[in-house]
């Protein structure tokens, strides 16, 4: 059974593997992004377009990271095809939740965008 507590302790769980500042970062934007809905609609779209490419530069950096660990083999207990998955695991999670959030900026614009 899913309960409420398991949802929050998931999403935060998410937040620290995607690196918590990163994913601060983006979570700035994302209130600035539901500032700007009220008070400047024109910016909506654009604050969408800078989390989407700053969780995809949080990504690269965050994958350039399990490279150097790779290459420098600091995990001498741990298979290097595990230490790649789990890599990748969170490296992706920034991403995810960039194209989320820019996902929301469409909604929100298409939805304050004036009828014809």
């Amino acid at each position: 059974m899913i309960t409420t507590l398991n949802i929050f302790m998931d999403i935060s769980q998410a937040f620290i593997e995607g690196g918590p500042l990163g994913m601060s970062i983006l979570t700035i934007i994302l209130l600035s992004m539901l500032l700007a809905a009220w008070k400047a609609p024109n910016w909506v779209k654009k604050l969408g377009i800078v989390a989407l490419v700053i969780g995809i530069i949080w990504t690269m950096q965050e994958l350039r990271m399990v490279f150097d660990d790779v290459l420098y083999e600091y995990c001498d207990s741990i298979s290097v095809r595990g230490l790649m998955c789990g890599g990748f695991k969170c490296a992706i999670i920034p991403t995810m939740y960039g194209m989320i959030i820019y996902f929301i900026s469409l909604i929100i614009r298409i939805i304050q965008k004036p009828r014809i």
